[in-house]
Order: C-alpha cells, then sequence, then structure tokens
C-alpha cells in the first residue's frame, strides 16, 4: 500500500488530493494539507480511484488506424509534417492543446510551436472559456494577473457571484463560501445569473437579469461608485436593460458601496460572449473606483474552469501570447528568440480557436495537432468542425482514450499518459502551483505529451532544443524564462523556483506566486459601452438556448463519462425549460424534444421548473456522438466570437423547440456493442460490465433485435402485456441482452438487471420478473439520485422528510446524504422547502 500527494484533474479549484494504491487498487481523499480545498472534495474528485481502469484506453500509437512502433509513428508525423512546411510554409500548421495538460507539456507544445516550427498558431480549448478573462485583466493591469486568493471570500463583507453556478462547477470553492457565511452571518451574497441555480441557496438577493445584460449592470454600479463620471446608465435604464426591478438594482448597489471589503467571482456566464471581455472590465472597474481591490477580502477574481488552464496562460499557450507573460512587442520578441536560441521564431499572433478550425476548412491549415482536448464537440457549429477535420490532410492527436468524436478523424493518434501516471505541475485559480504526480505505472506504451512534443522535434531537426530528459528540466526552463530580462516589468517571475533540484521539484509543495497587491490599486479603467447578446431570436426560432455544465460530469465524459455513480445524477441530455413556456409548447416533464437552429439538432428530455425564465432554455454542454445520438449542444452554437479575445458566445444561441413523442421508448442491456439502426435514437448510461443504452425511435426496433440475437444463437424470452413490450436473450445459461421498451419510457429495476448479467437467476419466479424488468421481491425504489457520493435518491428522502426529517443536516444525520462533498446540498433543502 502507498500514498501520494497529487491534484485533483477537474476544475479550476486545484484540490489537494491523497490518492492510495492497495492490491492494485485506487482510492483518494482530500489533502488536509492543501490550501485549496483543506481536506474538502466533490463528488467528481472522490470519484478519481473509479477512472484510472484501462478500459477504453489508447495504449499504443496508430497510423492510418493501425498499431505501429513508436519510432514508426514519429518517423510519420515528422514528414509529413515537414513535407506541409516546405509545400505550404509554416502558417499551414496549428496545434491546438488543453488545460487538461501539465505546464510542462504546455511549454513543450507552445516552444516548438512558436519557436522552432515558426509560426504562433498553438491554441487551447481555454480559449472557450477564459479568454475574455485574461483580455480584461491585460487591459486593466497590463498583465495577465488574477489579483485574489481563495481565503478573500473567508476576510470579506459582500461576495458577488457572476455567472456562476459554482455550487456545481468549482463546488470545494463554494463549500468554503458557505462556511464564510456560517462563520460571518453579516456577510452578504449577491448571485447574478438568469438562471435560479444551486448556488442561489445562499444569496441574500437574486438578480435574475436578462441574459448578456451584465456590462450594464456594473456600468451603472460604476456611475453609483462615482456619480462625478459622465455616465447614460442611472439605475432607471439600468433596471430595464436588464430586466430587472429597481429596488433590486437600487439593494446591489447600496450592498456593494457601503461593504468595506467585496470579492466579484465571475465565470463562463461573462467570457462567454461576443462582449466578454469588455464585461471583465467592467467588472474590475468598480473595484478600481470602489477601492475594493489589492487587499485581502477585495478584487475582481476570474475563476478558470480548469485545471491548468493558467499554467497555459502562464506559458503562453494562447495564440495572441508568446510566452511567460510576454507579447509580440520587438523587445519581446527578441527576450525570447535569445533565450530560446532561435532564428525561427514566429514575429505575429497566430489562429484564434474558432478561426483556425475555420482556416482548417478553408484549406489554408493543412496539419493539425490536438492534444487532450475533444474539439469536435467542444467548439461551437460543432458539424461544421468535423468537416474541417475530415478534410484536412494531416490530424493527429494525443489522447489518452482511443474512441472520441474528434479522433475519429485522426491519422496519426499518441497514447498519452493520463492523471495519476504523468507527472509536473498545474496552476490553479488563485496562482498557486502545485505538483501533479505519478502513483500509476504506465500503460502499453503510452507516452508523457512533453516526450511526444521533445521526440517529434527531434525528427523535425530541433533536438537540441528538446533535449530534457525529466519534467523537471521544462519546468525550470519555464520558470529562468519567466525570469529572464525582468526587472520588474512583468509581475508573473518564478525566479524562486527556476533553481530547483530535482529532488527540490519533486517535493514542491503547493506555491503561490506572488504580486504587487500595491500596483493593483493604479490599474488602467476601461471605457466599456454596454451591448445586448448577439443571438436574434425570432419567429422561426423563438427561444433563447443557455449551455453549461452538470454537477456530475466533466467537459466532453472521457472520464466522467464511465464512472457508473457519476452518471446516476442526470444521465441523459436534458432541456431546463419553464412553465409558461412548456404549457405554450404543449410540452409535459420528462418528455422528449427535439430543439433546433439552423446550424443542427438535437434532442433532449424536457425538465420543467420555475429557475429558468420564460422565453430561455438551458442545456448541459457534455453529451457528445459516443454518448448519445444527437445530444450535441454545439451542435446548435454558432461561432460568433468576441472581437477582442476570440471566445465564442456559447450561452445565447436562438433556437425552437417541439416536443416529440416517439412510437416508442425502451431499455437496452447487452454485453456486446450493437451497430443499432440509424433511426434509433440513443443515450449511453455508465453502467459496471454491462452496456446500457436508453431508446426511443419511430420505427420498430425489436424485430432487429430478436433477428440479431437468433444470428447469434442465443434463446430468446418474450413477453407482451398491453402496449408494453420485452425480450431477454440466454445463451448457455448466461444472460446476454435485456430490453423492455413501451410507449413511455419503461420504469425498471434497473439494479437488479445488473444483477442479473453478474449472476444469472435461476429460479423460475426470478427470470419472470427479470422479463417484467422488475425486483421479484419487495424493494424500494430510491428514485432519480440527488446524492451521489451515497447514491441516495429522491424517494428515500421524501420518505425520510415525511417522517420527519425538516433539515440538511438531519437528512444527512439519517441518510448521510450531503454529508460528503456537499454538492447536493442545495437539492435537498429544494426538496424540503416544497414538502407537503
Amino acid at each position: 500500500m502507498s500514498e501520494t500527494q497529487t491534484t485533483c484533474p477537474y476544475c479550476g479549484v486545484g484540490c489537494g488530493v491523497i490518492a492510495r494504491v492497495d492490491n492494485g487498487e485506487v482510492s483518494v481523499r482530500g489533502d488536509d494539507s492543501h490550501p485549496a480545498n483543506f481536506g474538502r472534495l466533490c463528488v467528481k474528485g472522490s470519484s478519481l480511484g473509479e477512472t484510472t481502469g484501462l478500459a477504453g484506453r489508447l495504449l499504443h500509437p496508430e497510423v492510418d488506424d493501425r498499431p505501429v512502433s513508436w519510432d514508426q509513428a514519429l518517423e510519420t508525423a515528422g514528414s509529413r509534417l515537414q513535407a506541409i512546411v516546405d509545400t505550404y510554409g509554416p502558417q499551414a500548421v496549428a496545434f491546438y492543446a488543453s488545460g487538461q495538460l501539465l505546464t510542462e507539456d504546455y511549454y513543450a507544445a507552445n516552444k516548438l510551436m512558436k519557436g522552432f516550427i515558426g509560426a504562433a498558431n498553438i491554441d487551447t480549448n481555454s480559449r472557450l472559456c477564459m479568454s475574455s478573462a485574461v483580455v480584461g485583466y491585460k487591459r486593466a493591469f497590463g498583465e495577465d494577473i488574477v489579483p485574489c486568493s481563495y481565503e478573500d471570500v473567508e476576510h470579506t463583507d459582500l461576495v458577488v457571484l457572476v455567472g456562476s453556478n459554482a455550487a456545481w462547477t468549482h463546488p470545494v470553492l463554494y463549500q468554503r463560501l458557505v462556511q464564510a457565511k456560517i462563520d460571518n452571518p453579516a456577510l452578504k451574497v449577491v448571485v447574478i445569473d438568469p438562471r435560479r441555480t444551486a448556488t442561489c441557496d445562499i444569496a441574500d438577493l437574486h438578480l435574475a437579469l436578462t441574459p448578456g445584460s451584465d456590462a450594464g449592470l456594473f456600468v451603472g454600479l460604476l456611475n453609483a461608485i462615482d456619480p462625478a463620471q459622465a455616465s447614460d446608465w442611472p439605475p432607471e435604464r439600468v433596471a430595464a436593460f436588464c430586466g430587472l426591478p429597481p429596488e433590486h438594482v437600487a439593494a446591489f448597489y447600496a450592498w456593494f458601496i457601503a461593504a468595506p471589503r467585496a470579492v466579484t467571482l465571475y465565470t463562463m456566464g461573462i467570457n462567454q460572449s461576443t462582449s466578454g471581455s469588455d464585461k471583465c472590465n467592467a467588472i474590475i472597474n468598480v473595484h478600481l473606483a470602489s477601492g475594493k481591490i489589492g487587499r485581502k477580502g477585495c478584487g475582481p477574481f476570474s475563476l478558470t474552469g480548469q485545471p491548468n488552464a493558467m499554467g497555459g496562460r502562464e506559458v503562453g499557450g494562447l495564440a495572441n501570447q508568446l510566452a511567460a507573460h510576454m507579447n509580440f512587442t520587438p523587445d519581446d520578441l527578441s527576450r525570447v528568440a535569445r533565450f530560446w536560441g532561435t532564428e525561427r521564431l514566429a514575429q505575429t499572433p497566430g489562429l484564434m480557436a474558432v478561426e483556425l478550425f475555420d482556416a482548417i476548412a478553408r484549406g489554408e491549415v493543412k496539419a493539425v495537432w490536438i492534444m487532450g482536448t475533444n474539439p469536435a464537440v467542444s467548439l461551437p457549429d460543432s458539424h461544421a468542425v468535423c468537416q474541417a477535420l475530415a478534410a484536412c490532410p494531416l490530424v493527429m492527436i494525443s489522447e489518452v482514450i482511443r474512441d472520441t468524436d474528434t479522433s475519429r478523424f485522426a491519422h496519426i493518434r499518441f497514447p498519452a499518459l493520463g492523471w495519476g501516471e504523468k507527472e509536473g505541475t498545474v496552476t490553479n485559480s488563485e496562482r498557486r502551483i502545485s505538483r501533479q504526480r505519478a502513483f500509476l505505472p504506465a500503460p502499453g506504451e503510452a507516452k508523457p505529451d512533453w516526450w511526444i512534443i521533445a521526440r517529434l522535434a527531434e525528427k523535425l531537426g530541433y533536438g537540441a532544443a528538446f533535449a530534457w530528459d525529466h519534467p523537471h528540466a521544462i519546468f525550470t526552463e519555464h520558470a529562468a524564462l519567466t525570469a529572464f530580462e525582468n526587472q520588474g516589468e512583468r509581475q508573473l517571475n518564478l525566479a524562486a523556483l527556476a533553481q530547483l533540484t530535482r529532488a527540490q521539484w519533486d517535493q514542491l509543495t503547493p506555491w503561490q506566486w506572488p504580486i504587487n497587491r500595491e500596483a493593483l490599486t493604479h490599474a488602467r479603467r476601461v471605457p466599456v459601452t454596454p451591448q445586448p447578446h448577439a443571438a436574434a431570436p425570432n419567429l422561426l426560432y423563438p427561444l433563447l438556448l443557455n449551455s453549461g455544465r452538470l454537477r456530475d460530469q466533466w467537459h466532453t465524459m472521457t472520464r466522467t463519462g464511465y464512472v457508473p455513480r457519476l452518471m446516476q445524477h442526470r444521465d441523459e441530455p436534458t432541456v431546463d425549460i419553464s412553465p409558461q413556456d412548456a404549457a405554450r409548447l404543449g410540452v409535459q416533464d420528462g418528455q422528449l424534444t427535439r430543439i433546433s437552429a439552423p446550424r443542427g439538432l438535437m434532442v433532449a428530455r424536457a425538465r420543467i421548473g420555475d429557475g429558468q425564465r420564460a422565453g430561455e432554455l438551458f442545456v448541459p454542454m457534455h453529451w457528445n456522438s459516443c454518448f448519445s445520438r444527437q445530444g450535441k449542444v454545439n451542435a446548435l452554437v454558432e461561432g460568433r466570437c468576441d472581437p477582442h479575445s476570440g471566445q465564442p458566445e456559447s450561452k445565447q444561441t436562438a433556437v425552437r423547440l417541439m416536443p416529440w413523442q416517439p412510437a416508442w421508448q425502451g431499455e437496452l442491456y447487452s454485453r456486446e456493442e450493437l451497430a443499432l439502426p440509424v433511426h434509433v435514437h440513443w443515450w449511453r448510461k455508465a453502467t459496471a460490465g454491462v452496456t446500457r443504452l436508453t431508446l426511443a425511435g419511430d420505427k420498430p426496433l425489436l424485430e432487429w433485435l430478436m433477428h440479431y440475437c437468433t444470428g447469434q444463437g442465443w434463446q430468446l424470452q418474450i413477453a407482451q402485456i398491453g402496449d408494453r413490450r420485452s425480450v431477454l436473450a440466454w445463451h448457455d445459461g448466461t444472460l446476454m441482452l435485456g430490453f423492455w421498451q413501451g410507449t413511455g419510457l419503461p420504469a425498471l429495476a434497473h439494479s437488479f438487471i445488473e444483477e442479473a448479467f453478474r449472476i444469472a437467476p435461476v429460479q423460475l419466479a426470478e427470470r419472470h420478473a427479470l422479463l417484467n424488468g422488475q425486483h421479484p421481491g419487495e424493494r424500494v425504489d430510491p428514485g432519480r439520485i440527488i446524492c451521489s457520493c451515497f447514491s441516495i435518491g429522491e424517494n428515500a428522502i421524501r420518505e425520510a422528510i415525511a417522517q420527519g426529517c425538516d433539515s440538511a443536516a438531519a437528512l444527512g444525520a439519517k441518510l448521510r446524504c450531503g454529508t460528503n462533498c456537499g454538492s447536493c446540498v442545495p437539492e435537498l433543502k429544494a426538496m424540503l422547502s416544497v414538502r407537503v
């Protein structure tokens, strides 16, 4: 048994994790000593031990879908890449990286692309979430500086959350805020969000403003702080522009002005906009004008979405950055060229994410290397992205998972190490650098991303500049670059870490790089003119679609989608819709719907709730072609971008919604992967040891399934009662397949069905019950899972409430729900509030 201190690979909070390996089994717990989380973990972090299996892993290099040796894969990649550079020039090559990369990987990729291939066409999926925040900080402070720390939320008088459902997206930081409010009842919390989310559970004031109108709210606040500044945004105009009651605007302004200290936490709801950069500066402006910056408990705090989005920003992993917080100025270009020892340094900014894939579609970029991300799902207008990749002459990927929406287009696949297998560093939202450590052996032939980059650089003839033998050497080189010819002009200065020995780097404890807080108070206020969102609802597409994250899923589900307990809370794409819109459109709760835009179509199940404003919808961003048919929300989203940051507007898309009543719905369990007919809609649901699909369609499937089973030589057991039909397929006493269908989605005893695939029932009564999809004895259906940590369902919670539990604490004492990560507490309180 061994234990290793490492960090969580999910959100930007950057929690410390203790990983324990005992007889090959991995378990995790929070690291009490890590200053980001002090031992807390969310449900995703707590389940990390369940993500370390090798099922579905890419374990060997592949060229043109054939396994090859590493040398052959690198030789082929190098020769094809060099041929494109020789024929079309370096601008025909691009890298697309990820906040999942470690800092050392990011540094190597940035150095190769900008320093030696000679073009700045390296961008990252952080463009989709953080680039507007970068622009805001750079315009205000002259550098991408986050002027806050997590402890600020524990030493403040007012916390403003803008465009952030932190209870689900940054749950451990949210729990710190919950505790801060318990410790200081005078602390006020304002949530600014069109939706009533779980984060509103602790809000003293919820401003459900018109989507995209945030800048108007903060420009009005700036005017209230500094009445001498000319402004056309008095409170009355703000209230009208934002669709808010005037008294709510007045209360927010009064609280902010009166609070001695205030912190504003903001994330995707601000950044993912065609005017996201201006919204960021509108927030920064009110902190500058009020003096609520540069001291404890104060500041504009952009929360990063990924574990190393900040590390990528530090090394220069965005196409409009150079390296180490340096830009494409003559002095910086000279400095970086001399440090790297190159004469091929890119001289101008490169293509940002959306325009990069547009350039691939136009045939201007001939080769793209995609590292640790899934742009065929995550980029807007995903169908167009897929078409671009299909037409690209050379697509290379470095990936952990063999089958993703993006990997299907790859000509060359490099197997990369995953979490628990690789060594390096990450930087979280508060500028804190932590070690991510390996505690598992490298599987198959998988290699670190930095190693793959360095070996390919060698094939291209640049080996001397990439002759690292360990990530420690890369980190100290990166740290040295931040300090090179830096006399205080750049606040990012890691000189204190540049001389670390290998042993010191191995033992590095979490370290927050310092900033000059006094200098922040003299930053520049950027004039902002509020703009409405760019989506244009009309008679054909009258609804406004918002997209975002769920509590238990992560990005495109290549890790969390295979963990059964993380699929319990929400196991298929849903669309949140207001009661008014549902009534007008004839949509019932739980009914399937079709959502369409000019670019595409998706299918999602309706969730009717008062938290959604009329005229607006919300759909999770996670589902993709590996987990559903027509479940990608980004198939609908248009690639409109902020002109300053290049960040796409993922929060507002004009769509229409129609109810869909399929001819049948069903559940399929199978030991084998089936190539279903194209007319069948399906949603994959993680289940241990067996494939589970929820199905729906207008054309029959049962006959096709029976024909398939008999073709395999399996024996069939068939039943029909009314409109409900079911079939079980057996082979030598082993259950091979089960299918249950009805006009609506059948209610099944899923735990009993899953157990039957592990141990086949032998009693006749059990087999008859299984054919009906029900348990043979008395067993309480837990209902929809609310607490993923302990698999506590809503039926069990409602029964406990009926028996007298009248608080979240009482429910926790009786059922344990809400006592681990706390992410389900807002839902527990919501259930308590509507008890009869």
